[in-house]
């Protein structure tokens, strides 16, 4: 049994720049073994898999070692497959997912998110998380992820975060974030629970910065920049209970994977 897979660079607009994904269509669900494996095997922070229903689509993401409620790269990638390959005519894809029912919809060049907001809360510091970043932030919130909040763009770029420290302290996962020097704010993500020692860009973790820094800045239209080695943009907008996340997104190739060799499973 082969199946397609396309690799798509997300929240950019140039090949070899933002978050690569993986998306692979399928005419119905793999074993989740099976598809934990595809992700494991492409070792990108995401692979994606959906199934058409009705006239939307089935959509579940994986990182290298599982499967999580929220992506935002991979969605992206997946809308961007969906509306320039899949199905050309279309201007808006409607994906069901664990975090409910998402839609992507053309605007221009860009594609944009509808994603639900996570407004963050401050927490007490966790224990390990300054001695695993080497830096203390001003402030440590928790939306759908913990995030610690920096003075400046410089430090979240000089950042070395220790992930062994992380992940013996059950650190998952943590957005640092900054007021940015030629946009309204910068992030990095560390994921090393999830698999993922940086995450390039990362739309999930929007869901939070954003009503945050609009919170902050008093404004609900942002830039943001995600400023890991590849780097990516992101153009958002807080709309009450909801998150715009719109960017671009690139082809880098596409091809087959033959799982019925190593599975046993036919296309019966």
């Amino acid at each position: 049994m082969s199946i397609p897979i396309y690799q798509i660079d997300a929240f950019t607009d140039r090949l070899f720049g933002g978050n690569p994904a993986a998306v692979c269509p399928l005419e119905r669900w793999l074993p989740d073994e099976v598809m934990q494996a595809i992700a494991a095997e492409n070792n990108l922070s995401e692979t994606a898999f959906l199934v058409a229903a009705g006239g939307d689509f089935d959509l579940r993401w994986f990182t290298p070692t599982k499967e999580v409620d929220l992506c935002g790269h991979a969605t992206l990638a997946t809308a961007h497959l969906v509306l320039t390959r899949l199905d050309p005519a279309r201007q808006k894809v409607g994906f069901n997912t664990r975090s409910g029912r998402l839609e992507v919809a053309r605007d221009g060049e860009m594609l944009v998110m509808d994603f639900p907001a996570y407004p963050p809360r401050p927490v007490d510091v966790p224990d390990g998380l300054v001695e695993a970043l080497g830096s203390a932030p001003e402030t440590v919130l928790c939306g759908n992820f913990l995030m610690a909040v920096f003075g400046n763009e410089d430090e979240i770029r000089a950042l070395r975060p220790r992930f062994g420290v992380m992940i013996a302290y059950g650190l998952d996962e943590a957005i640092v974030t900054a007021p940015g020097e030629d946009c309204d704010f910068v992030s990095r993500f560390f994921a090393p629970g999830f698999g993922i020692v940086e995450d390039p860009v990362t739309g999930s973790a929007h869901c939070a910065l954003v009503p945050y820094w609009a919170e902050r800045i008093g404004r609900k239209e942002l830039h943001a920049r995600q400023v890991s080695e590849r780097g990516g943009e992101l153009w958002c907008r807080l709309a009450g209970d909801r998150v715009s996340i719109a960017g671009r997104a690139v082809t880098y190739l596409e091809g087959q994977i033959d799982v019925g060799s190593a599975t046993g499973i036919d296309s019966r």
